[in-house]
Formats: structure tokens, C-alpha cells, sequence
């Protein structure tokens, strides 16, 4: 497949630049637009699409263009996917400037589902735009210098550590449910690479301490990365097992309540229950679910595989109460420790 970088700047003449593209269609298809770009971009996806049926290409653009992500045929660019590039930017937004008590449920769910009727997204949660020199990879915005000597798995983990693991966990989850059609992971995001890139330079005296990747990390048996690792692998598998991020997947968010720090969320045929609380567990608390019947946990982050603290019982099963709550038709009671995601799915009888 192709990904076209700087889209944004091709498709205008302004290149973007001064643009916050919010006061309506006329900034999309004005006098700045160039309209040789836009055919450019249509003639070189209609080629993709025609000599390699099947291929992918994605573009990188952050004006929203209309259209961007619709076939050729219907008057659309031919692109397959955009990337959401506002969802890393108001994860590190949210690290960088808020305590996990502030942190609005509300405006990040809108972030991550905010994208134009059937145009596909891939989502992230981080990428060199974030990992690069002057930032930090997510874990080390979550751990930073905590990650030199508390991931070994011979001590036990300080209260910096384990928030850490857990905030990592819960934010690729919730980006990978509510952020579109695909996911992608950034180099050594899936098991919390610490620190940041930093090819050599002037300004670094021609290091290359810092250009690289440490792989081997996912790999030590006796370090905390492979907690994160494995969390990465059981979201991936969840995926396969029971597929929800295809083109027209259900979604619909029950709940985002800002005092209790809760997103409940309908995702295909997948129940995701996140709590951000930093100390409150709740039981016997109510989430609406739009079908009945019997559930069980499928996916749980605080299982001990992923540095957890196994306070959920991975047997117990749940029934759901044929009662509207949070505008559902169904509510199921669970316990919802902090700092967790839930996944739960119905049985099959």
C-alpha cells in the first residue's frame, strides 16, 4: 500500500498554513483549493486501485477535506483510509497538561469519533510526530525516569509504575474501539518503548545513542514491558476472534460521565466498560448495553498476564436486566476497579 504524507499541503494552495478548516465547506472547496492537486491525487489513487486491486493507500491530511476517503467513481479522492492525527495529539495534550482527575471523558470520546460518514479511519496513539526529539514516547510521558529502575518484575511495581501500565493499557484500548476503521502501532508503542528518537545532529553532537529501538524489551521475561506486550497481543486477538473494526461496525457510547471518570461503550458485538478513576472502584454499577442475555468477560485489563491486580473473577458471568438505562434497552451490574477496561461479550447459547 501508499501512504501520502503532507496531504494537507498538496490540496491547498496555502498549504494549510493559518487554516483551522471550522467555518464551513467554502475553506474545503474555495479559491485556495488546487485543483490540479486534487485531480493529481484522484488520477494516482484510480492507478493504485486499477493495477493493484486490493491495495491500500491513506492519507495524512488534518483539514477534514470531504470526500477524501470516497471512491473515485462517486467523485471522492480514492483514498482508503485518513489518519486521525487529532487522537495522539490529545493524548499527549491530556499527559502533558492535566492531572488524571481532570481529564474530560466527554471531549475525548468526541476526539476519537469525530470523522466524516463512511470514510474510513486508522487510528493511533502515538507516532514520530510524538516519539521524536523535543517529545516522548506515551510510557515515558506516563513513567519517564521511573522506567530506568522500576520495570523489573523482581521488586514490586511503585504507585508511578503501575499507574503507568495501566493508563497504557486503557488509552490503546479506547483508541483501537472508538477510533475508526484500523489501528496502528508506532515502533515499540505496543510494549511501552521508553524514551524518545533522536537521529544524530548538530545539536546532539552526531549521537546515534538515541537512534534506535530497543526490541529486545518486549522479550525480557523479568521486566514489565511484557505485560504490555501481551496486552497488545490479546487486543489483536480480539480483534480476530471477534472482528469490530470493519467498515459499518455498531458503535454507540452509553456513557461518558465525567464525575465517576466512565466511557461505556458498544463497539460491533463487543461491550467496553473504561474506568479512569485514579483511586474509585465502583460495584454493582450499572451499564447499559443494547442486547440481553448472558455476558462473560472476554478482555480484562487487570488481568495479571498484563500487570494487573486480578480483582475481577475471569469466570463470573453476567445477566443482563431487561430495564432501559442510559437510554439501552438492557443493563448489566459489574464491578469496575480503577484504572481498567472491561470487555465483555455475550455467550453465544
Amino acid at each position: 500500500g501508499f501512504r501520502f504524507d503532507g496531504v494537507t499541503s498538496i490540496l491547498y494552495k496555502h498549504h494549510g498554513i493559518g487554516h483551522c478548516f471550522v467555518n464551513g465547506y467554502g475553506e474545503y472547496f474555495g479559491m485556495g483549493t488546487d485543483i490540479d492537486a486534487c485531480v493529481y491525487l484522484m488520477l494516482a489513487n484510480d492507478l493504485i486501485h486499477s493495477f493493484r486491486p486490493g491495495c491500500l493507500s491513506i492519507a495524512e491530511d488534518v483539514s477534514g477535506m470531504p470526500t477524501l476517503c470516497r471512491p473515485v467513481h462517486e467523485g471522492g479522492f480514492g483514498f482508503d483510509y485518513r489518519l486521525a492525527m487529532a487522537a495522539p495529539d490529545m493524548w499527549i495534550k491530556l499527559l502533558k497538561e492535566f492531572g488524571d482527575d481532570a481529564w474530560d471523558m466527554g471531549y475525548i470520546v468526541h476526539t476519537l469519533t469525530n470523522r466524516r460518514y463512511k470514510e474510513k479511519v486508522i487510528c493511533y496513539t502515538e507516532s514520530h510526530d510524538q516519539a521524536l526529539v523535543g517529545d516522548k514516547t506515551m510510557a515515558f510521558w506516563l513513567m519517564d525516569k521511573e522506567m530506568y529502575d522500576g520495570m523489573s518484575l523482581l521488586t514490586p511495581a511503585n504507585h508511578i509504575v503501575d499507574r503507568g501500565i495501566a493508563m497504557h493499557k486503557m488509552i490503546r484500548l479506547l483508541t483501537m474501539s472508538l477510533g475508526g476503521e484500523g489501528y496502528l502501532t508506532f515502533m515499540g508503542n505496543e510494549f511501552g518503548h521508553p524514551e524518545w528518537i533522536d537521529f544524530p545532529r548538530l545539536g546532539n553532537d552526531w549521537s546515534y545513542h538515541h537512534a534506535r529501538r530497543q526490541w529486545h524489551l518486549a522479550d525480557m521475561t523479568h521486566l514489565r514491558y511484557i505485560h504490555l506486550n501481551n496486552f497488545d497481543a490479546a487486543m489483536m486477538g480480539l480483534e480476530e476472534a471477534i472482528p469490530f473494526l470493519h467498515e459499518g461496525a455498531h458503535e454507540y457510547v452509553s456513557l461518558k460521565n465525567d464525575m465517576d471518570k466512565l466511557i461505556v461503550a458498544e463497539k460491533g458485538e463487543l461491550l467496553f466498560v473504561f474506568n479512569f478513576h485514579p483511586t474509585n472502584s465502583y460495584q454493582s454499577y450499572r451499564v447499559g448495553t443494547a442486547w440481553g442475555g448472558r455476558y462473560k468477560i472476554i478482555l480484562d485489563s487487570d488481568w495479571n498476564e498484563f500487570g494487573g491486580h486480578e480483582r475481577n473473577d475471569r469466570n463470573a458471568e453476567f445477566y443482563a436486566v431487561s430495564e432501559n438505562w442510559c437510554g439501552r434497552p438492557h443493563y448489566l451490574e459489574v464491578y469496575s476497579p480503577s484504572r481498567t477496561v472491561l470487555v465483555f461479550a455475550k455467550v453465544r447459547e
